[in-house]
């Protein structure tokens, strides 16, 4: 630029510069409104024209590797927005200024219904019958019902509300349980009294250092003998080798959609731990998963566009 040339002046008919993962980000997002420019950036290689306009992110699933080089990428974004409903890895990690949003609402009811899976599958020994009919064995066992169980379902935010909802339709009893106690809901606190009365426990609450390792050896021993513990939330909420060492010895049962660590590794104990039902962190991958949560996206970019207050903003201690 020579001395006499104006400085470069910024496109005014641009009102807000979004940041999206991949083309199927840009697919799922669809029309988006006047006046916002679409960048796509999935954290890796060469920067995108415009990428340092950013105002709204919205990153990979789970992308938490080098946040702080990404920020510095995109100095002017005002909003980073989660297609997941955990926010762990990005917590604390997000400049000052900035609105970090998460899920809520959109995983729901796909978790809940593999929380009801789980433990239909392990109640009515699913796993017995299709190893049976593997073999070509007729080989009938008895199973239990839902009917008038107790469930504990720790973590009482969408998730643990939308399963306690299901599990009412299976005339179980779901008791809400939340970090704090309201109306309805007791808090973890309680835990020590409640455990011991509950034949099924799941967990759906959020992983912060408060629930690391939550559910240790004196959590699962203060639950009844045939219990079962269903883990919808994150693998380092569970203590492993005390869950190991309470499966291993017969006295509870589990079905984990999480683990720690995870993906599991070849040869680890779990994999043929018995008396377990284990899936690869499938609860929210459902086919409208992507729609679901871009529906949501775009909803949220409208809001900020037009000055709107943001929906699921993460606010103080997560």
């Amino acid at each position: 630029m020579t001395p006499d040339a104006p400085a470069p002046s910024r496109d005014d008919s641009v009102r807000a510069t979004v940041c999206l993962p991949d083309e199927n980000a840009v697919d799922l997002l669809g029309d988006v409104p006047d006046g916002v420019r679409v960048v796509v950036w999935d954290g890796t290689g060469p920067h995108p024209d415009g990428l340092a306009d950013t105002t709204f992110w919205v990153p990979q699933v789970e992308d938490s590797d080098d946040l702080e080089a990404k920020f510095e990428a995109m100095p002017r974004v005002e909003v980073v927005q989660l297609t997941s409903a955990g926010v762990e890895d990005v917590v604390g990690h997000v400049p000052d200024g900035v609105r970090l949003c998460d899920a809520r609402g959109v995983h729901g009811s796909s978790v809940a219904e593999l929380v009801l899976a789980l433990v239909l599958a392990t109640y009515r020994r699913l796993p017995h019958f299709i190893d049976a009919q593997r073999e070509g064995e007729w080989s009938l066992v008895q199973g239990e019902d839902l009917r008038d169980k107790r469930v504990l379902v720790v973590g009482a935010g969408d998730l643990g509300e939308q399963t306690a909802r299901r599990l009412e339709a299976f005339d179980a009893v779901p008791t809400l349980v939340a970090r704090t106690a309201r109306d309805g809901v007791h808090s973890t606190d309680e835990l020590p009294e409640l455990l011991p009365e509950a034949d099924v426990v799941v967990l759906t609450l959020p992983l912060t250092p408060q629930t690391t390792g939550l559910v240790d050896a004196a959590f699962l021993a203060r639950m009844p003998r045939g219990a079962l513990l269903v883990n919808v939330a994150r693998g380092k909420v569970v203590d492993t080798a005390a869950l190991l060492a309470e499966l291993e010895s017969g006295r509870l049962r589990a079905a984990l959609d999480v683990v720690e660590p995870e993906p599991l590794p070849a040869g680890h104990p779990l994999w043929s731990a018995p008396g377990l039902v284990l899936t690869p962190h499938a609860a929210g991958h459902v086919s409208a998963a992507g729609p679901r949560a871009f529906a949501l996206v775009r909803e949220q970019l409208r809001r900020f566009v037009e000055g709107e207050p943001l929906e699921n903003v993460v606010e103080g201690d997560y």
